[in-house]
């Protein structure tokens, strides 16, 4: 019974020695690629920060505190990855893990502090995605768009003129011409409701815009047919205020409107767009899936750093770390070609997301059972 609970205590001491090592050596190695990835960026940005007149102060505000988080989730998965390869391939070369497994601690045992500290920081990087992450891209993309993208429609004088054909409920469409982002009007509106395969009902502006003050949507000259069967009524409204169910904001073409909305903001905007009859989403919809994949993928890589790391052999660390570097290069050239394929074909968003988990999954099953235990 003593020997039972002396066991039991040394498991307890050892589980917090490698989780307190792997947890150290990530958070060391993010931290010093996050210093490099900034500097590089700077280096890279130096004559934009001149040409948009700000102290540094305001450059750090204003751009740094979105770009370094941007940069962590960008990389957190890899990093996860390769800090595991690195701390578990010191232990096996140091013997540690050979006298762990010497005292009788099955091999399944000694994972659980691995896998344990892999889910500690796949939940991290889950909250991060679902919030902190999104605001954090706000912050960047708003100073990208007005400093440094050429062609962003905050630049003064720069209008965006675009059409419209948006579906506004299950029987009513909407749409629009020239519709200008910087004075919130369009022109040629129309609006038509149909039931049962037929116009029901018919609304026509020359003009549009949008009513800050009501947050409604005004129309010019507006003609109003409604049509019943044989009869129909028409009459001619100078003025007309409509309510709509969307507001400027969201006609802007916004090339970094998924990276800033937040996970529930960005399940209920891909809903009304769908119901709108948009176009286009999958963009949206990998983007949604990935913020749930992702953390999922940073479990799957540390299970799949331990159990290689964990067998000591000749070159030691150089050979794992070659391992963790082709095996990453992998993950994201299949992220990469899935996402592809899903933006440009007709590859189901879903699987995109998931589908280089799925396939790692299996990596990692196979490499266990081929483990030494």
């Amino acid at each position: 019974m003593a020997k039972q609970h002396r066991k039991i205590r040394l498991m307890k001491i050892l589980d917090w020695y490698i989780l307190k090592r792997l947890l150290v050596t990530f958070f060391f190695a993010i931290l010093l690629i996050t210093v490099i990835a900034v500097v590089i960026d700077s280096s890279e940005k130096a004559d934009d920060f001149v040409k948009s007149g700000l102290s540094t102060g305001q450059i750090i505000t204003d751009y740094y505190f979105g770009f370094v988080p941007h940069i962590v989730a960008l990389i957190f998965p890899l990093i996860v990855f390769i800090a595991i390869i690195f701390f578990t391939s010191k232990l096996a070369g140091r013997s540690e893990l050979i006298a762990i497994l010497a005292s009788g601690v099955t091999f399944n045992r000694m994972l659980r502090p691995f896998i344990m500290g892999g889910a500690i920081l796949a939940l991290i990087l889950w909250l991060a995605n679902m919030y902190i992450i999104p605001k954090a891209q706000g912050i960047r993309s708003s100073f990208q768009e007005r400093y440094i993208d050429r062609n962003s429609t905050y630049n003064i004088g720069g209008g965006n003129y675009l059409s419209y054909y948006l579906r506004v409920d299950s029987v009513t469409f909407v749409g629009f011409r020239s519709y200008d982002t910087t004075s919130k009007s369009a022109s040629n509106f129309f609006m038509h409701r149909i039931k049962d395969n037929k116009v029901v009902y018919n609304l026509r502006a020359e003009r549009v815009s949008w009513d800050t003050a009501k947050r409604s949507w005004v129309l010019d000259n507006a003609l109003e047919r409604k049509v019943g069967g044989l009869d129909e009524e028409a009459q001619l409204i100078p003025k007309k205020t409509v309510k709509l169910n969307f507001v400027p904001s969201e006609l802007r073409k916004d090339e970094y409107l998924k990276d800033k909305l937040t996970s529930p903001e960005l399940t209920q905007y891909i809903r009304r767009e769908e119901l709108r009859g948009a176009e286009g989403l999958n963009t949206l919809k990998v983007e949604r899936y990935r913020r749930d994949a992702t953390p999922v993928a940073v479990l799957i890589l540390s299970v799949i750093g331990a159990v290689v790391a964990s067998r000591k052999v000749r070159g030691g660390s150089g050979m794992h770390l070659a391992f963790g570097i082709v095996t990453a290069a992998t993950f994201i050239l299949m992220d990469r070609f899935s996402t592809v394929f899903s933006t440009k074909g007709n590859f189901p968003p879903l699987l995109a997301a998931w589908l280089p988990n799925i396939i790692f999954a299996g990596i990692a099953y196979w490499l266990y059972k081929k483990a030494p235990k």
